[in-house]
C-alpha cells in the first residue's frame, strides 16, 4: 500500500516537473516545495547539509595545505607582474606624452608645408609669367642672322619671320599693358620688320612681274607662291600699304593676262566652226523649193541637218563635258570644224577651271572669304567676264540654231553643278547672265519656226504624196532632240514650248491632208505622218513621253479609221447587214430577220466567192500605201483580225432562230478555216 503511494507521488513529481521550466524547478523556493511534496523532514534535511558543508570544507582546507608552496609561487610571481605592468605602465605614460608632444609638431610641420607650397606655386606662376615675357621679348641671334642675310626662299628664313610675326604681336601686346621693358627691343624689332617686308615685296613682285613674260604657264609662278603664302599674312599684319600694294599689282597683271588670253583663244576658237551654219529662213515650215534672190547667200544643202541631233548631244555627256579643251591650231592643222556647242563648251569649260582655281588661289593666299573673296575675284576676273558676255550677245545676234543654243544652256546647268561642288560660288552671277541670254534667244528661235508652221500654206508646197512630209520630219527630229536633252536636266520651260510647236505641227498636218480628195488618202497621209513621227520620237524620248502618248493615240485612232475604211469597199454589206442585225436583236426585234433571207444568201455566196481576191488585193494595197513596213503590216494584221471578228458575229446572228433554217447556212465558211486561211496572207518583216 505504501509503495503504491510513493509511486502515486513520483508520478505526480515527474509530471509536475515536465510541466515546469528548468531554471524554476533548480531554485531553492522549488526544493523546499519539493522536498515537502515527497515528504522530507526539512531539519533532517538541513543537518544533513551543514554536515556535508563541513566535509567539503575540511577537505578544502587539506587541499589548500597541500598547494600552500605553490600558492606562496604563485603570490610572489603576481607581485613580480605588479612591479613590471607598474613599470610598463610607466613607460606607456611617457610614451603617451612624447606622441602628443610629436603630433602637435606634425601639425606645426604641416601648416608650415602648406604655407611653403603656396608661395613656391606663386613663384613659379610668377617665373612662368615673367618667362614668357623674357622669351617674348629677348631678339635671338639666330632671327637676326636669319631675316639680315637667308634667302626669302630658304626655310629657315620662312621660321625665322613666323617667330619674328609672334614677337612682334607680343611686344604689341605688352605694349599695350604698359610693359616699360617693350621699349628696349622696339627699336630692333622695326629694323628686322622693315627688312622683312623689303625683301618679301621685292620677292612676291618679281614672282608677279614673271607672269607677264610671253609664253609663260602663269599658273606654275602662281602654285608657287602658295608656298610662301605667310609672307602676305605677315605684310597684312605688319605693313598693310605694302600688302595693298601687292594685292593691286596682282590683280592688275592677272587680270590683263586672263583677258588677252580669252580675247586670243576665243578668236582663234570661232576660226574652227563649221562654215555652213543656220539663218534666219532656215526654219521648219520654210518649203525646200523656196526660191532666193539672186544676190542671196546659198542657204544650207541639206535644212533638215539643224533640226537633227545626231551625235550633237555628246557634249553634254560626262565624258566629254569635262573633255580638254580645244586646241584651235591643232584643229585647224587637221582641218578639223566644230558646231557653236563644242566650242562653247570649250570655252566655258577653261573660264571654269581657270576661275575655280583662281578663286581658290585668292582665298588662300590673300587669306578673304566671303563677300571680299567675291569682290576680289571679279577685280581679277570680272574684264574677262564681260568680254565673254559682249562676245556671246554678239554671236547670238545671228544666231538661229534652236540645238545649238539648247545644248549651251544645258552646258551652263552641268558646269554651274560642277561650280557648286567644288565650293565657288563666284561664278554664280555670270551663270546667271550667261542664261539670261540664251533662253531668251532659244524661245525667240522656237517662236519663229513655230510661226513657220503656222503660216505654211498647204497649196504651196508643190506636188503632195501620202508619204511623210519634210516639215513633219524636221518637228520629229527637232522635237526628238530637244526632249532627249531636257530628259537629263529637265526643264518645265521647255515642254511648254515644244507643247506649242506640237499643236501647230498636229494642225498643219490636218491642213495638208485636206488637200487630199479621198477620205483613204487623208488617213494614209496621217498616218504615214504620225507613225513617223512617233518612230523618230521613241528612238531618242521615254515611252512614257507627252509628246510619244499624243501621237500615239492619234495614230491608233486614225488606224482604226483607215481598217474600217479599207474593209468598207468589199466587205460594206457584210458590215452594214451585221450592225442592222445585232441592233435588231439588242432592241428584242429579230423577227424582222426573216424578211432578210434572200439578202443573207447573196452575203453568204458573195464573201464565199471574193473573200481571197479582197484580202489580196486589200494587202497589195496597204503595202503600197505605207512607206513603214512595219506599220503596213500592223495595219493587215489589224484589218483581217477585225475581218474574223465580223465574219464571227456574221455566224452569230444566222445562229438566230429565224434564219437557222436558212439553207444558204450550208455554204458558210467554217471560222477556223478562214483563220487559217488568212494566216497566209499576213506578211512577214
Amino acid at each position: 500500500m505504501y509503495e503504491k503511494w510513493h509511486l502515486a507521488h513520483r508520478g505526480v513529481a515527474l509530471v509536475f516537473r515536465s510541466h515546469c521550466h528548468l531554471e524554476n524547478w533548480t531554485s531553492p523556493l522549488m526544493n523546499l516545495f519539493w522536498m515537502k511534496w515527497m515528504g522530507v523532514d526539512l531539519r533532517h534535511y538541513s543537518k544533513q547539509v551543514e554536515l556535508e558543508l563541513q566535509q567539503i570544507e575540511q577537505k578544502s582546507i587539506r587541499d589548500y595545505i597541500q598547494e600552500s608552496e605553490n600558492i606562496a609561487s604563485l603570490h610572489n610571481q603576481i607581485t613580480a607582474c605588479d612591479a613590471v605592468l607598474e613599470r610598463m605602465e610607466q613607460m606607456l605614460g611617457a610614451f603617451q606624452s612624447d606622441l602628443s608632444s610629436i603630433s602637435s609638431e606634425i601639425r606645426t610641420l604641416q601648416e608650415q608645408s602648406g604655407a611653403m607650397n603656396i608661395r613656391l606655386r606663386n613663384r613659379q606662376a610668377v617665373r612662368g609669367k615673367l618667362g614668357e615675357l623674357v622669351d617674348g621679348l629677348i631678339v635671338p641671334s639666330a632671327l637676326i642672322m636669319a631675316i639680315l642675310e637667308a634667302p626669302v626662299t630658304e626655310p629657315r628664313f620662312l621660321e625665322q619671320l613666323q617667330e619674328l610675326d609672334a614677337k612682334a604681336a607680343a611686344v604689341r601686346e605688352q605694349e599695350a599693358r604698359g610693359t616699360a621693358a617693350c621699349a628696349d627691343v622696339r627699336g630692333i624689332l622695326d629694323r628686322l620688320r622693315v627688312k622683312a617686308v623689303t625683301k618679301i615685296r621685292e620677292f612676291i613682285l618679281q614672282k608677279i612681274y614673271s607672269f607677264r613674260k610671253p609664253m609663260t604657264n602663269y599658273q606654275i609662278p602662281q602654285t608657287a607662291l602658295l608656298k610662301y603664302r605667310f609672307f602676305y599674312q605677315f605684310l597684312l599684319g605688319n605693313e598693310r600699304a605694302t600688302a595693298k600694294e601687292i594685292r593691286d599689282e596682282y590683280v592688275e597683271t592677272l587680270s590683263k593676262i586672263y583677258l588677252s588670253y580669252y580675247r586670243s583663244y576665243l578668236g582663234r576658237l570661232m576660226k574652227v566652226q563649221y562654215e555652213e551654219v543656220a539663218e534666219k529662213d532656215d526654219l521648219m515650215g520654210v518649203e525646200d523649193t523656196a526660191k532666193k534672190g539672186f544676190f542671196s547667200k546659198p542657204s544650207l544643202r541639206s535644212r533638215n541637218t539643224i533640226f537633227t541631233l545626231g551625235t550633237r548631244g555628246s557634249v553634254i555627256s560626262p565624258t566629254e563635258l569635262e573633255a580638254p579643251i580645244l586646241v584651235p591650231h591643232t584643229a585647224q592643222r587637221g582641218e578639223q570644224r566644230y558646231p557653236f556647242e563644242a566650242l562653247f563648251r570649250s570655252q566655258h569649260y577653261a573660264l571654269l577651271d581657270n576661275s575655280c582655281r583662281e578663286y581658290l588661289f585668292i582665298c588662300e593666299f590673300f587669306v578673304v572669304s566671303g563677300s571680299a573673296a567675291h569682290d576680289l575675284f571679279h577685280a581679277v576676273m570680272g574684264r574677262t567676264l564681260g568680254m565673254t558676255l559682249k562676245h556671246l550677245e554678239s554671236y547670238l545676234t545671228d544666231c538661229y540654231d534652236a540645238i545649238a543654243v539648247f545644248l549651251c544652256i544645258h552646258i551652263v546647268l552641268r558646269f554651274r553643278n560642277i561650280a557648286a561642288k567644288r565650293d565657288v560660288p563666284a561664278l554664280d552671277r555670270y551663270w546667271e547672265q550667261v542664261l539670261a541670254l540664251l533662253w531668251p534667244r532659244f524661245e525667240l528661235i522656237l517662236e519663229m519656226n513655230v510661226q513657220s508652221v503656222r503660216s505654211t500654206d498647204p497649196q504651196r508646197l508643190g506636188g503632195l504624196d501620202t508619204r511623210p512630209h519634210y516639215i513633219t520630219r524636221r518637228y520629229a527630229e527637232f522635237s526628238s532632240a530637244l526632249v532627249s536633252i531636257n530628259q537629263t536636266v529637265p526643264n518645265e520651260r521647255t515642254m511648254q514650248l515644244l507643247g506649242q510647236l506640237q499643236v501647230e505641227v498636229e494642225n498643219f498636218v490636218l491642213r495638208v491632208a485636206a488637200e487630199f480628195s479621198s477620205r483613204k488618202e487623208q488617213l494614209v497621209f496621217l498616218i504615214n505622218n504620225y507613225d513617223m513621227m512617233l518612230g523618230v520620237l521613241m528612238e531618242r524620248a521615254a515611252d512614257d513621253s507627252k509628246e510619244v502618248e499624243s501621237f500615239q493615240q492619234l495614230l491608233n485612232a486614225r488606224t482604226q479609221e483607215f481598217i474600217e475604211e479599207l474593209l468598207s469597199p468589199p466587205f460594206g454589206g457584210l458590215v452594214a447587214f451585221v450592225k442592222e442585225a445585232e441592233a435588231l436583236i439588242e432592241r428584242g426585234q429579230a423577227e424582222r430577220l426573216r424578211g432578210e433571207e434572200a439578202r443573207v444568201t447573196q452575203l453568204i455566196r458573195g464573201f464565199g466567192s471574193s473573200w481571197k481576191s479582197s484580202v489580196e488585193s486589200l494587202s497589195q494595197d496597204v503595202m503600197r500605201s505605207f512607206t513603214n513596213f512595219r506599220n503596213g503590216t500592223s495595219i493587215i494584221q489589224g484589218a483581217l483580225t477585225q475581218l474574223i471578228q465580223l465574219y464571227h458575229r456574221f455566224h452569230r446572228v444566222l445562229s438566230q432562230p429565224q434564219l437557222r433554217a436558212l439553207p444558204a447556212r450550208a455554204e458558210l465558211i467554217n471560222i477556223h478555216h478562214l483563220m487559217v486561211e488568212l494566216k497566209k496572207h499576213k506578211p512577214n518583216f
